[in-house]
């Protein structure tokens, strides 16, 4: 973690220092102000906490709940989550408290007694090793919990707004706030009061029966499975021995997925409870908690279970919905009419739970448009830049809902009907890469480069996320993974990876770090702020070819040690080395030759160029950032990341 170039810290380095709307942050909403984000689930609360590093944005989260989420209804952390909690801060806290899963067991009739269950497989839960991160259990109310402590700590010292719920809202198309909002107070002293805001966005992270998606004529297209489970969160005694493991069970009886939780005593069980026809389904939304545990024991025969306490328990038709568009533009206005309110997570897509998708692709959701915003509002990009958002992420959740109809289909089928009885491990273990959350990958776009020059940084695919690899940096000896020093600030980071020659000798990197950090058409020089920090918009980081011990950090180009805080403080911190056994340019196939790699701030790579295509590198910028105007007032923001 990188404090005290703003001077000495005592307090804790998480808290940054206040700025913009964080000096006088109003305890009320104001009439008027830049962004609405309604909804305090995962899309919501993402987006506001991106948002929350701009600090002369004016950004408000509200939620009709009247307090805090207490009971979360999502529980299952893919990777590319933890990911992202650690650009946020809290990846290492959130997974000291979580249940972390490793395997998952595999249970099906026994071909001797098939009235009995018997464990057929315990396949690895990331066989490939797709990401270092953890695959997670833990309450979806700890993971907001720990973003609206980054939200407190920004320097918009943002908050959520509890009791507030949206009635309606109008793009009226005038003025520079033209969206017109109606709210209404759910508690406290002004409960049943109603008020309109006027805004220049919203984003609605309101759920599934979303009122901002109503509001702009989006619908949900798809159709409801026509299966039920019943879900229940408990503490209960049992002899079934894979009890701490995550489990598919299929017997006779049905089926179960069983997922442990944090604290090593709760655990969620998904009960299969059958086809719902016509006749059922006006009543088995009413299925007492009774009937589901006697269900799961007659699944887990000749195993048994005793619920003890219920922490909460549902019954849920599978449904499988994406909506026809994430923003408020019409297919014939779209180029000519710029975006003003976007949906995001359940209000756009909807799915079952046993993928444990839902959660981590409305993060990411938030994350896409987040930053966006921030870019439009500060002056640093056009407004076309938010076009990119409905046309990104509306593919991705296609895809979520063609994955989750395939796997909630099989877990359904009853064990008897399939011919290969190892199917569903099969399927678990063929496609993990896509439930993990890392076979999203942007087309070429405004923000995303064409691949024509992959073969440079192989192991980095264009419009992927940026896998992380181990490096060692030069000024402190540390081993590092590149990817976990890149916080959630807004910045792009820009990583070059030099030919062969040592720091200091002429060669490409050189050439390419001098212009760079001096020509009037690099995108440093003409982008960042003058008033900023040298690495204010980009963080730009090199990787040489030999070892830190080889590395002379005085002979390395200026560019990569950048002047920052009010004191005009070296950063020495951007400059690696290779590391024996572990080399990134082979881990990550990098051409030896040298390669730029250029990534997103919300982690995905967006373009890979040689050393010497600076005109490559410029036309890709330029194509949507804006010299400093406003975005000149911005102050450059405190890493946060953590463990570094």
């Amino acid at each position: 973690m990188q404090f005290h170039h703003h001077g000495y810290v005592s307090h804790d380095p998480r808290i940054q220092p206040a700025a913009g709307i964080g000096l006088d942050r109003p305890a009320d909403l104001p009439d008027e102000f830049d962004v609405l984000v309604a909804g305090t689930g995962p899309a919501g609360t993402i987006t506001a906490a991106q948002l929350s590093q701009f600090p002369h944005i004016h950004t408000r989260l509200i939620d009709r709940r009247p307090h805090r989420l207490k009971i979360g209804h999502a529980d299952g952390i893919q990777a590319r989550s933890v990911e992202t909690f650690q650009a946020f801060g809290f990846a290492g806290r959130l997974t000291d408290e979580a249940y972390r899963i490793t395997e998952m067991a595999f249970w099906k009739p026994d071909p001797e007694d098939h009235d009995r269950i018997v464990r057929t497989a315990r396949p690895a839960d990331d066989p490939k090793g797709i990401s270092e991160f953890p695959h997670l259990i833990v309450n979806q109310s700890r993971i907001i919990d720990y973003f609206n402590e980054f939200m407190a700590n920004s320097p918009s010292r943002m908050a959520p707004d509890y009791g507030i719920e949206v009635l309606g809202l109008e793009n009226t198309g005038e003025g520079d706030h033209p969206v017109h909002v109606t709210l209404r107070y759910t508690a406290g002293p002004r409960e049943g009061e109603e008020r309109t805001v006027r805004v220049k966005y919203v984003v609605g992270g309101d759920g599934a029966h979303s009122v901002v998606r109503r509001a702009i004529g989006r619908q949900h297209v798809g159709q409801q499975a026509n299966h039920a489970w019943g879900v229940m969160d408990v503490l209960a005694t049992t002899d079934f021995p894979d009890i701490r493991l995550k489990c598919a069970i299929q017997s006779r009886a049905g089926s179960i997925l069983h997922i442990p939780r944090e604290g090593g005593h709760l655990f969620r069980m998904y009960v299969d409870l059958g086809e719902v026809t016509d006749e059922r389904a006006a009543t088995v939304r009413q299925t007492p908690l009774e009937e589901i545990v006697a269900k799961a024991n007659a699944i887990l025969h000749p195993y048994t279970l005793e619920v003890k306490h219920v922490a909460w328990w549902s019954v849920y038709e599978v449904g499988h919905r994406v909506t026809d568009k994430f923003d408020d533009v019409p297919a014939e206005r779209e180029g000519e009419q710029m975006p003003r309110v976007f949906i995001a997570g359940d209000a756009c897509h909807t799915h079952s739970a046993k993928a444990g998708q839902g959660m981590n692709v409305s993060f990411q959701d938030g994350f896409n448009i987040g930053w966006k915003l921030g870019y439009v509002l500060t002056g640093r990009s056009p407004e076309t830049l938010l076009e990119t958002y409905s046309a990104e992420r509306q593919v991705v959740a296609q895809n979520l809902i063609d994955f989750d109809r395939e796997w909630s289909t099989l877990m359904a089928r009853p064990a008897e009907e399939f011919e290969n009885p190892a199917e569903l491990e099969d399927f678990y273990v063929k496609t993990f890469e896509f439930p993990a959350g890392f076979m999203t990958q942007y087309t070429r776009s405004l923000i995303t480069g064409a691949d024509d020059r992959q073969s440079l940084a192989a192991g980095f695919p264009v419009g992927k996320r940026f896998k992380s690899a181990m490096a060692a940096r030069v000024c402190d000896t540390n081993p590092l993974h590149l990817g976990h020093l890149a916080t959630a600030d807004g910045r792009w980071r820009i990583y070059a990876f030099a030919d062969g020659a040592a720091a200091g000798q002429d060669s490409a990197l050189a050439r390419w770090a001098q212009w760079l950090g001096s020509a009037p058409d690099s995108p440093v020089v003409r982008y960042t702020p003058a008033d900023g920090d040298d690495d204010a918009l980009f963080d730009v980081k090199v990787v040489y070819q030999q070892g830190h011990q080889q590395i002379d950090i005085n002979a390395v180009p200026r560019v990569f040690k950048p002047t920052v805080g009010p004191f005009g403080l070296t950063d020495y911190n951007k400059v690696f080395g290779t590391l024996e056994g572990n080399d990134i340019f082979d881990v990550r196939e990098i051409d030896r030759g040298g390669a730029v790699v250029v990534v997103r701030p919300d982690q995905y790579v967006a373009h890979v160029l040689p050393l010497d295509d600076t005109a490559g590198l410029a036309a890709f910028f330029n194509a949507f950032l804006l010299e400093p105007a406003q975005a000149a007032t911005e102050p450059t923001p405190t890493p946060v990341t953590e463990g570094v």
